[in-house]
């Protein structure tokens, strides 16, 4: 397979990573030994915030009111596309039921958990967006409780806007928590909350490795990295848009990785000429930001064919895959690791990190080739039951006695015995190990 690298990255999302495995870990173990206290300890240290941790009635409706009318109409839009996907979703999970053999009935049951934990990052970029994906698709799911939490501004508190959109999303409760307190307080059950089942919400990697401790005491959406993006682009490309996806989602942050993998290098030349452009006319911290991304994380490569273009992109598994190329279903058909894909000109990333209704928390760092995004599946547990009648015991019965026996385990092979001779008093069956 023939690649040509025009641009190579001298860093991937691994390189550089601070270990923050053991600040983070002595953070949660701290606030799970001093509870609600150590919390606000780490509050006031980490968010420069001393004001109220689990917001009141009155102050989400103080909040709301600050949110222009225009924007609450935007954040309806975006909460109402989202929750109509979800829902569709949502109609996909069906309670089952089946006779294995007769007598003998399974089943299998959809059922949310009882508690979802929202992170909402708000540092850099305050994600309102973010509010909508996590607190819908739990609400969606039926979750009893949803916790949202996002970090305060200092000595402000939480962004209005994302506050207005975690409470119309179906938000319970909302913390003005951040990072690793935030995290441990919806974990923990901290300020008289129901503990998390599932932790779910992008955040940075402080965020992420509490995400990554906790997981097994309570479940999470997924293991997080930086986001990256990689668009498949042919000669019907339009090199403008192709640099301003690429620059679009370069801005995430400085370790954001974007790729360009196209069969036709006049368009990827013309991409590495106007992208620096592009970059320097953004704001100064987007473009600090969308700078070190392109320069030390990009990567622009050179195919031979479209399959070895779709090749690549699997290799990669980039958590955003932008198509703009002809022959769309082919793409479509052809594609396997990815976490959300974007097909055609008309569409792009920032649509479905906004506002169009697929989720935008997504697998990151080639995690796409095992794992989807978050969606309403991802709050359920699927769980199985069964139920017989004596006759449909008895072959399964016969056949667990001799296997438990074979595999050495006796006592689950008596739980077999016992139905068989109560059921069957008058019959002999031949329940030795099967040889």
């Amino acid at each position: 397979m023939s690649r040509t690298y025009l641009k190579k990255a001298d860093l991937t999302a691994a390189s550089g990573a601070d270990d923050v495995r053991d600040t983070v870990q002595s953070i949660l173990n701290d606030i799970e030994a001093r509870g609600d206290t150590g919390a606000l300890d780490y509050a006031a240290k980490f968010d420069r915030y001393e004001g109220n941790i689990k917001l009141t009635t009155a102050e989400i409706e103080a909040a709301a009111a600050l949110v222009p009318e225009k924007l609450k109409q935007d954040i309806q839009v975006a909460h109402a596309n989202v929750r109509r996907f979800a829902e569709a979703q949502m109609a996909t999970m069906q309670d089952i039921e089946v006779e294995v053999v007769p007598g003998l009935i399974a089943g299998q049951k959809s059922i949310p958990v009882r508690t979802a934990g929202c992170y909402i990052p708000g540092g850099r970029y305050s994600h309102i967006a973010s509010a909508i994906m996590t607190v819908t698709t739990a609400s969606v799911a039926g979750c009893e409780n949803i916790i949202a939490c996002s970090p305060p501004r200092p000595g402000v508190g939480i962004a209005p806007a994302i506050i207005y959109a975690a409470h119309i999303c179906g938000a319970n409760s909302i913390l003005a928590l951040g990072g690793v307190q935030g995290v441990a307080a919806m974990a923990f059950g901290l300020f008289d909350l129901p503990k998390a089942d599932i932790l779910v919400g992008p955040g940075n990697q402080f965020v992420a490795e509490a995400k990554r401790i906790l997981f097994g005491r309570v479940g999470i959406d997924m293991f997080a990295g930086p986001t990256d993006s990689l668009i498949l682009a042919d000669k019907t490309a339009d090199a403008a848009i192709v640099e301003a996806d690429l620059v679009g989602q370069a801005e995430h942050g400085y370790n954001s990785p974007v790729w360009l993998v196209t069969d036709n290098k006049a368009l990827a030349e013309r991409v590495l000429e106007l992208v620096p452009g592009l970059i320097a006319d953004l704001p100064e911290l987007n473009g600090k930001n969308a700078e070190a991304a392109w320069r030390d994380y990009a990567e622009v490569i050179v195919c031979d064919t479209r399959e070895e273009m779709a090749a690549t992109s699997d290799d990669y598994a980039p958590e955003h895959l932008t198509v703009q190329a002809e022959d769309l279903d082919w793409w479509l058909g052809r594609l396997k690791c990815y976490g959300s894909l974007f097909l055609g000109e008309e569409t792009t990333v920032a649509f479905g990190d906004k506002a169009s209704g697929t989720n935008h928390v997504l697998p990151t760092s080639g995690a796409a080739k095992y794992t989807g995004g978050l969606s309403v599946h991802k709050y359920m547990k699927i769980v199985t039951w069964q139920r017989a009648t004596r006759e449909g015991a008895k072959p399964v019965a016969e056949a667990t006695a001799r296997i438990s026996r074979l595999e050495g385990m006796e006592g689950h092979a008596r739980t077999a015995d016992i139905r068989l001779a109560k059921y069957f008093p008058d019959e002999d069956f031949d329940l030795t190990a099967a040889m």
